[in-house]
């Protein structure tokens, strides 16, 4: 599995070079940048101390959507308390939910939103899952690069696990499982219920691949009667 760390809209250059330094501690290279050219800026470098490989090669994107393109699993860290997503988990779960797509799932994305407000809605429904770092209440918030640490840490090990080949599945299994989902919902008339599409869409975030198979196959049978 190649995981992407993506930073949606960073305005502090120094939040972009301790990203980077915390990204090339724990073994991680790939970083996309989202409506942004802090990376460009000198301080990026003084504070990436040695992770300048990484900033040289990042990708830039517009928007998110296309810096999601081509990533089959999404995960977007918020808040607990960001309004109607509601299926969430600590970093440590995340490293499970990762572990049961290691062989299945071939790109994924953990995205991180601007320093002041985060990801907006829109972005948050780009995510197959949701995570969070539990603080206290006081204080409910880290520097962007602290955040970045704290998931480079916990998932290096299972990132460094190489996924046996004959175990790959399809690329995009959970994407087309989606699509097959919002097809049904317009054929029961009832896409425009936002609230059950939400829920639809942050079940299928976390799906086992046994589960996604069982799914397609029913789906399957459905879009056939």
């Amino acid at each position: 599995m190649q995981l992407h760390i993506v930073l949606v809209a960073p305005a502090r250059p120094e939040n972009v070079g301790a990203a980077a330094r915390a990204m090339k501690t724990m073994g991680f290279t790939s970083l996309r940048i989202v409506d942004s050219e802090a990376h460009l800026q000198p301080a990026a470098h003084w504070v990436a101390h040695g992770a300048g490989d990484i900033l040289d090669a990042v990708q830039t994107f517009p928007s998110l959507a296309l810096a999601l393109a081509g990533v089959d699993f999404t995960v977007a860290t918020t808040a607990r308390s960001r309004a109607r997503f509601h299926y969430y988990c600590t970093p440590q779960q995340l490293t499970g939910q990762l572990a049961e797509r290691q062989q299945w799932v071939q790109q994924a994305a953990l995205v991180f939103g601007r320093e002041d407000s985060g990801l907006t809605n829109e972005e948050l429904e780009l995510a197959d899952l949701l995570t969070g770092v539990p603080m206290v209440a006081d204080y409910p918030s880290l520097n962007l690069g602290q955040a970045v640490m704290v998931y480079c840490y916990q998932l290096a090990e299972l990132m460094a696990v190489r996924a046996s080949e004959e175990s790959i599945a399809d690329a995009g299994q959970l994407q087309a499982l989606r699509q097959r989902a919002d097809r049904l919902l317009n054929s029961l008339e009832v896409a425009d219920d936002q609230k059950l599409r939400d829920w639809l869409h942050q079940r299928l975030g976390v799906l086992h691949q046994r589960d996604t198979v069982m799914l397609h196959t029913l789906l399957h049978d459905i879009e056939k009667n």
